[in-house]
């Protein structure tokens, strides 16, 4: 498969996609333990969480704008190193026992997350369009090895140094600096735009409202938004109802897995059976996940609830991905990247911070029931968007 240059540069991005989750799943495993050995109220402990977030929401604009300005090679490794300067700071922060520190230094890996949420838009614009869907796919199958990698670099680090975690932002900083150099090999090839194009490019607006663009961008939102409202609140749910915290992570794990692993074949499924079909099986999985919630509180009903909601999301965010890439120009495709992620995250951060306050006013299980209203909005979107195309074909096919 990588005899050919558009592979080579898929795999580059998909190695430069292993050590981005990497860094960010370390963050997720250590943040808040080391935030809460050094924060002066419980409260504070998941801040370097939260910043992490908020850097990723702030920076995804900028990026892409920046990016589209001075190319995609140069943009990803800047990326890359703020990853490396943030897990710097971090370790510098913990042993300074600031909090603040650690938070600006995870506010930079949330930075590097940003400009690494455009590695599978960048897949997008190195294979051809029979190998599109497959090439954004195998990109998101990097994140199979920060599953296993990113919580094993965040424990080995933990005890590497003193104060603890200082060796685990350390590490951080190795694995971003270690992406950068992955992505120095990177060749995006200068887009092919016609000579009037950038004049003829339509305002923001107007690319933002095409039904197909609003469907793309709400389909991979309910997908994020459901996922980091749902895996936030599995750990806290877990060990409420008498679940150690290993049993906790192993679930959590089984969710990356499931997050993943579907990349190997979710581009070959919508090249196959159309890119709205398979959105609608990951809302329909997503659906599965709720009502498994419903069947008890055992390992079992968990770890089948949170691999659902894994496969769920890899199809609606691969399916989102693809469908967005249809909507857009190459002189518009900054602007239209940078809205969907930024949109994409700042539902994540809302997600994020009100899942332990909606866990404690409903539960595990209503918590999950009140989802099925949203993902009914979603699959209707995605009935009307097809019908809407098949409408307007019909014409088309008749002349």
């Amino acid at each position: 498969m990588i005899g050919r240059p558009m592979h080579r540069q898929v795999l580059l991005l998909a190695s430069a996609q292993a050590l981005f989750q990497t860094a960010s799943v370390l963050v997720m495993t250590v943040g808040g333990l080391a935030g809460g050995q050094i924060a002066p109220r419980p409260a504070l402990a998941t801040m370097p969480i939260a910043t992490m977030f908020l850097g990723t929401a702030a920076a995804t604009f900028p990026a892409s704008m920046w990016m589209a300005r001075v190319g995609r090679r140069m943009g990803f490794v800047g990326g890359a190193l703020l990853g490396a300067a943030g897990g710097l700071i971090a370790a510098a922060g913990i042993w300074a026992d600031s909090l603040m520190l650690l938070s600006f230094g995870t506010l930079l890996a949330g930075a590097y997350q940003a400009f690494a949420q455009f590695y599978r838009f960048a897949a997008s614009e190195v294979a051809d369009e029979a190998f599109r869907p497959r090439a954004i796919s195998l990109v998101l199958a990097g994140g199979i090895v920060a599953a296993l990698a990113g919580p094993m670099l965040g424990r080995l680090g933990g005890p590497l140094l003193e104060p603890e975690y200082v060796g685990s932002f350390l590490l951080m900083a190795i694995v971003s600096i270690i992406g950068a150099g992955v992505l120095l090999g990177l060749h995006v090839p200068a887009p092919k735009a016609d000579p009037t194009e950038a004049a003829q490019s339509r305002p923001w607006g107007t690319i933002v409202s095409q039904p197909a663009y609003l469907v793309a961008l709400f389909g991979a939102v309910t997908g994020y938004g459901i996922m980091i409202l749902a895996m936030t609140a599995t750990p806290i749910a877990m060990v409420h109802h008498h679940h150690d915290l290993a049993t906790a992570a192993t679930v959590i794990q089984l969710h990356v897995l499931g997050m993943f692993l579907p990349s190997f074949f979710a581009g070959s499924l919508i090249a196959r059976f159309g890119v709205l079909r398979i959105m609608l099986a990951g809302v329909a999985l997503l659906a599965g996940h709720v009502l498994m919630t419903l069947t008890g509180l055992e390992f079992g009903s968990f770890a089948s609830a949170l691999v659902l909601l894994g496969v769920g999301w890899n199809f609606l965010y691969v399916g989102g991905t693809t469908l967005l890439t249809s909507t857009y120009t190459v002189a518009e495709k900054g602007r239209a990247q940078a809205t969907n992620d930024m949109t994409i995250f700042a539902v994540g951060l809302a997600c994020s911070f009100s899942a332990v306050a909606l866990l404690q006013a409903f539960g595990w299980q209503m918590l999950n029931v009140l989802l099925l209203p949203w993902l009914a909005l979603a699959a209707l979107s995605l009935l009307w968007l097809g019908w809407r195309q098949r409408r307007h074909l019909a014409p088309a096919l008749a002349d």
